[in-house]
């Protein structure tokens, strides 16, 4: 078991860049990691569904990303099993939305569809101004 804890939002022009992070657990001393689950950022701008962004499989670090994002953003591992980074470069407004954590085990052919995770964060809101 997880508890995904986002950080890293903000606001920041068009062609900028911002780096998420998502914590196994915002709680201090405990023991939960990523090692078993796949890993990936969901966005939900006002008025959409959820829409998926990127992903990571901790076991042998394959990744999936959006078309949308694809050669912009990176979605990595950082060093020990309990933070994943999202890496969002040449931002554009039409980025802005919550960007929400999320961990569980789907086959891959399933990791871009939200309802096969079932560990979420509280989300962070991200804002790309023109």
């Amino acid at each position: 078991q997880v508890q995904p804890a986002e950080s890293g939002g903000g606001v920041v022009q068009a062609g900028g860049s911002l780096r998420l992070s998502c914590a196994a657990s915002d709680r201090p001393f405990t023991t939960y990691t990523f090692s078993e689950y796949t890993v990936a950022w969901f966005r939900q701008a006002p008025g959409k569904e959820h829409e998926f962004v990127a992903a990571i499989r901790w076991s042998d670090g394959n990744t999936y990303y959006s078309d949308s994002v694809k050669g912009r953003f990176t979605i990595s591992k950082a060093g020990a099993k309990a933070t994943m980074h999202l890496q969002m470069n040449n931002l554009v407004p039409e980025d802005t939305a919550v960007y929400s954590c999320a961990a569980g085990r789907p086959a891959p052919s399933a990791a871009m569809n939200p309802q096969m995770y079932y560990y979420w964060g509280q989300g962070t809101q991200v804002t790309v101004s023109s």
